[in-house]
């Protein structure tokens, strides 16, 4: 019998590759997002890939959607046997420019969304004795940077939540993995970019710095941007290989970043090569 995957926010980007991928590998994919209005993407890929998913409702902001969604998985299906945590939100923002909504949004839905999916499937993998968890994180959970603020905030705790997880679920049979790619193709970053609701006037100071960091994000972009479809590919690794990694760098440039800060525990190595994209 095929393992159960629920997947979260699989309207778009990584997540919809990472249901078609875990689809291609033999898993029974049940694909969620929260508006199945965005469903058409999906859609077109599964009839391209020639797969078959479970599309359903789950909105990670809504504790009884994610409580909902994941009772009904185990009735039918009898377990869940892999969760992806993928469905994220971002913005760009000073620190001073952010209105509480923006990071309160980025909270419920990068750690709150990621905490309560975690906590609603652990039970039944628990008592299978059983079971992964592999969360889609990123750069930005590793390594701060200038005008994420609140998104690099909701990826840190991510990171400490499932580091301080492991070796805990380790012990009950449940595998947990990150995910953490850099520059990934999607409408996510342009959605980000576009993000323009500050909260208070701050007489043009950061108006230059968010440019020029905002046009090497796009010369990044273009340089060295992975597809959702790589991303994908080590979500389905973390899924099927014996034995899991806890972190998972889907590029040899994500690696060197990493590598970099885990070297200076000063920290001014890090700090400089983000703040060279300021002007």
């Amino acid at each position: 019998m095929a393992q159960i995957a629920l997947v979260t926010g699989t309207s778009s980007g990584i997540g919809l590759e990472a249901a078609i991928h875990l689809a291609q590998a033999g898993f029974r994919v049940v694909a969620t997002m929260r508006d199945l209005d965005r469903r058409a993407a999906l859609d077109e890929r599964t009839k391209q890939a020639g797969v078959s998913l479970d599309v359903r409702v789950l909105d990670v902001e809504q504790p009884q959607s994610i409580d909902g969604c994941v009772q009904d998985v185990l009735r039918l299906y009898g377990a869940i046997d892999v969760l992806v945590n993928n469905a994220g939100a971002g913005y760009l923002g000073a620190m001073e420019q952010t209105p509480d909504t923006a990071l309160q949004r980025m909270m419920e839905v990068n750690f709150f969304g990621v905490w309560r999916a975690t906590q609603a499937v652990f039970p039944a993998m628990r008592a299978a004795g059983r079971g992964r968890v592999i969360t889609v994180t990123s750069i930005g959970g590793l390594v701060g940077q200038p005008f994420n603020d609140a998104y690099c905030a909701s990826k840190f705790a991510v990171e400490g939540m499932m580091e301080s997880l492991v070796p805990v679920a380790r012990r009950l049979g449940i595998l947990v993995s990150l995910i953490e790619p850099g520059a990934v193709t999607s409408e996510f970053v342009s959605t980000v970019l576009g993000a323009t609701d500050i909260t208070s006037e701050t007489d043009g100071a950061y108006d230059a710095m968010r440019a020029a960091y905002e046009s090497a994000v796009n010369r990044s972009y273009a340089e060295s941007a992975q597809s959702g479809a790589d991303v994908a590919a080590v979500i389905v690794e973390a899924a099927t290989t014996t034995a899991p990694r806890f972190r998972y760098q889907t590029s040899d440039l994500v690696r060197a970043i990493v590598a970099r800060k885990y070297v200076d525990p000063t920290g001014e190595s890090v700090v400089q090569m983000t703040g060279a994209r300021l002007p």
